[in-house]
């Protein structure tokens, strides 16, 4: 599982180095795509081909699915993660997300995010003052 939240630097070769604790998990490969809140998705190859398969089971009828299909498939790339634990940002991605050099990696299970330090400490502040409220709405459905 993938868990916790570390404070990277993007260098000037746009190689970002993964926190150890997530190496292991991630692997020698990594998929990076487009992620949801402006951030990047990172999943280790197992992880991504069963999120692949779900999306394979949407409607191809539906244009929701077909357009969450190709924001999230035509944006993947898979790179290698080298000797000293650093991938390479597509400068794409790298722009999708708005990351300049602070950057905040964060274990969510199955995934690890990378977000601008700005837009997550931004983000985080809003989430952690709507914990209450989320809470009660996951326990409305049985969640928690």
């Amino acid at each position: 599982m993938l868990i916790g939240e570390y404070l990277h630097t993007i260098d000037p070769k746009k190689r970002l180095s993964l926190p150890v604790k997530f190496r292991k998990e991630l692997g020698k490969t990594v998929v990076i795509t487009r992620g949801l809140d402006q951030s990047l998705f990172v999943f280790p190859p197992a992880a991504w081909k069963k999120l692949v398969a779900k999306f394979s089971e949407l409607s191809f009828g539906s244009s929701e699915s077909r357009s969450f299909n190709r924001f999230m498939l035509s944006g993947a790339v898979e790179v290698d993660v080298d000797s000293a634990g650093r991938i390479l940002l597509p400068e794409f991605l790298k722009g999708f997300a708005g990351l300049k050099s602070k950057v905040v990696l964060a274990g969510v299970n199955d995934r690890v995010e990378i977000w601008d330090e700005e837009r997550w400490s931004t983000y985080k502040t809003h989430i952690e003052s709507q914990g209450d409220a989320i809470a009660q709405k996951l326990g409305e459905i049985g969640v928690i």
